[in-house]
């Protein structure tokens, strides 16, 4: 049996370490970067020579984890878990990851941190997806069950204060019957609106970039002085096959939940809308070559956190006075288009984002984007 190398022994845990899929990270007690592994250079874009000796926040614009925390690791003896952490990296890169944190004791650095990082973010993505997807099942069962309870009655109530109506000579008495029938239609044209369009509308080769300046248009009539709206689009995006109508509501919904956000910000308040093309997007298990990507993100105080489970269920809002429709009948004009609206918030920072995959317009298969004019 031979005697054991230490040089050789040295080489395989650096390979060891080298070839783990999660990220590992080696702090001293001042949180200064003493080692990182390749995962741990991908996830920072960069090198170990640069990240080495540098505090960890000063990689990092924005942190969900009090990384001082850290410290606490080397002083009371105990470990950190965090499974879900959002990381903001100074190119405007954002992550979310798993973070366990632990004592360590390796020669010449006393009081280790040993942190270890797992990036989730086609996990999350894909969880959010499922749950998008069992929301708005959810959703349309409840609403087709309460729009037959509703309609009904509601048509009959309507009816007789119509009869009524006619009836009646005084027109203060009137007043009363007109109220009735006046609040019945509400109450018809809002359940109308929770189940959606009746039909499919009809779809034709559209610019995205036209049908997105048809929406500032409509909200720049009402748009507060003190908000900036900017476009940051990708002209050669190719035309979509969509109904523009309802393409041009989704949009007006989300912009105008942006406004809503915006309302109590102060300081500066800005809209961000942008466009871009992504390959290879698997959308509800199923897989498109390109999508198209619609962003729509604002600087406001972001979801709260009550509200992020629930947030495209039907009458669901944070805003008093609001309806809680408009997420719910922009993910169901999305899902029409075979496509799906992703989420992601922080404070100073929400983004919802409409992926659209390229269909062919007689089969609904997907196809080569710039075919069409």
């Amino acid at each position: 049996m031979s005697a054991a190398n230490p040089v050789l022994h040295e080489s395989i845990n650096q390979t060891l370490v080298d070839q783990l899929t999660s990220a590992v990270l080696v702090l001293d007690k001042n949180l200064h970067v003493c080692f990182a592994n390749a995962a741990a250079d991908a996830i920072f874009s960069g090198s170990s020579r640069r990240l080495l000796g540098a505090p960890l926040d000063s990689h990092l614009r924005y942190s969900s984890f009090d990384l001082t925390l850290l410290r606490n690791i080397a002083l009371n003896q105990q470990s950190i878990s965090d499974s879900d952490v959002s990381w903001v990296f100074h190119d405007g890169k954002s992550i979310a990851i798993e973070l366990n944190a632990s004592i360590a004791a390796f020669k010449g650095l006393d009081s280790a941190i040993l942190v270890e990082l797992r990036q989730v973010d086609l996990i999350r993505r894909l969880n959010q997806e499922q749950a998008q997807q069992h929301q708005r099942e959810a959703a349309q069962q409840l609403v087709r069950g309460l729009a037959h309870e509703i309609k009904n009655p509601l048509g009959g109530i309507r009816g007789a204060a119509q009869l009524l109506n006619a009836e009646l000579q005084a027109p203060e008495q009137r007043e009363f019957t007109q109220l009735i029938m006046a609040q019945s239609d509400r109450l018809r044209n809002l359940v109308d609106r929770l189940l959606g369009p009746n039909r499919p509308s009809a779809r034709s080769y559209q610019n995205i970039h036209a049908v997105l300046q048809q929406v500032l248009d409509v909200i720049g009539v009402n748009k507060p002085a003190n908000l900036t709206i900017s476009k940051d689009y990708d002209p050669s995006l190719p035309d979509l096959y969509i109904s523009a109508d309802q393409i041009e509501q989704v949009f007006l919904n989300l912009i105008s939940n942006a406004m809503d956000a915006l309302d109590q910000q102060l300081g500066e308040r800005q809209i961000v809308v942008r466009t871009r093309v992504s390959h290879q997007e698997t959308i509800y298990g199923k897989r498109y070559r390109q999508c198209a990507l619609i962003c729509v993100q604002d600087n406001g105080p972001g979801i709260p956190s009550e509200l992020k489970d629930t947030l495209f269920y039907p009458l669901v809002t944070g805003r008093e006075g609001g309806t809680g429709l408009g997420l719910s009948i922009a993910q169901s004009l999305i899902h029409q288009h075979a496509g799906k609206i992703e989420v992601s918030s922080r404070p100073g920072h929400t983004e919802f984002t409409a992926v659209l995959p390229y269909l062919d317009n007689a089969t609904g298969e997907t196809t080569t984007p710039g075919a069409a004019s």
